[in-house]
């Protein structure tokens, strides 16, 4: 399966799961699909029959808003029951709102306020190192969580302690819930930031399979000591057009049976 028909099938599946109960954080969910698409085809080092193994990679959704969009992609890779897709955010769910580590399989970091998963991400990477294992900690941010202070704590912890088992991804969209980042707080030059803290920065566009692919390939082949940074440029809403021309308004919102019916048609 290529990685466009395997992005196609993430975002299809995670409007079903939106699709279950109305509604949804559709906008960021849609736009890292295509980063999920490439990380879990060629990258994450992960068994869906031993989804606790140690020396696993590890993902940290510090977006877990998007968690639908992670669901889709873990229930596509056999890591759980398609149908769970039907149970989000209800009643005994497996699959809430923000993403639980115990609650899904394959959640490696529990999700909630914004601007903790970098934090959290140092903390497994510095524990897969004590351990000796050779594998890589992924993480996916979104560009109006960068506004959150505790983000460049993190920042600063990974680049002091060389963490070079570190892969961030900024999914710079330039949308959040209350309109533009360039209005609410601007948080540009991301790369520059990052840099400043000892990271190496790659900047991308982030729904271009190769390219990711690429930039991916060149942050684990680096020698140099230190975690990396891929800022994707992206588009919320990414795949269903009337989604993408809401606007900041994509943040979080409806998903009825006729939108999704409309949605399916396109991601054909």
């Amino acid at each position: 399966m290529t990685y466009e028909q395997f992005a196609k099938q993430i975002r299809r599946e995670t409007l079903r799961c939106m699709n279950s109960q109305g509604s949804g954080h559709v906008g960021g969910s849609l736009s890292i699909a295509d980063l999920l698409s490439v990380l879990y085809t060629s990258h994450m080092k992960a068994d869906p029959r031993k989804p606790k193994m140690a020396d696993r990679d590890q993902l940290v959704l510090s977006k877990g808003h998007a968690g639908p969009a992670l669901y889709a992609t873990l229930t596509l890779k056999g890591f759980f029951p398609m149908d769970w897709l039907n149970t989000l955010n209800k009643l005994g769910t497996r699959l809430p709102s923000h993403v639980n580590l115990n609650l899904t399989p394959g959640v490696d970091m529990t999700a909630g306020s914004l601007g903790q998963g970098l934090s959290c991400a140092c903390g497994l990477a510095l524990a897969q190192k004590a351990q000796g294992f050779d594998n890589y900690v992924y993480v996916i941010m979104g560009d109006g969580e960068l506004q959150e202070g505790q983000n460049w704590e993190g920042a600063m912890f990974a680049g002091a302690h060389k963490l070079n088992n570190v892969i961030v991804f900024v999914d710079n969209n330039k949308m959040q819930i209350d309109g533009m980042t360039s209005d609410v707080l601007s948080v540009e030059d991301i790369e520059a930031k990052f840099k400043a803290f000892g990271f190496v920065t790659d900047r991308v566009d982030g729904h271009d399979h190769a390219i990711i692919n690429d930039a991916i390939v060149r942050a684990k082949k680096d020698t140099t000591v230190a975690p990396h940074c891929i800022v994707l440029d992206t588009v919320k809403g990414k795949g269903v057009s009337f989604y993408e021309n809401l606007g900041p308004s994509n943040h979080s919102t409806t998903v009825t049976d006729e939108q999704f019916a409309k949605a399916l048609d396109e991601l054909k």
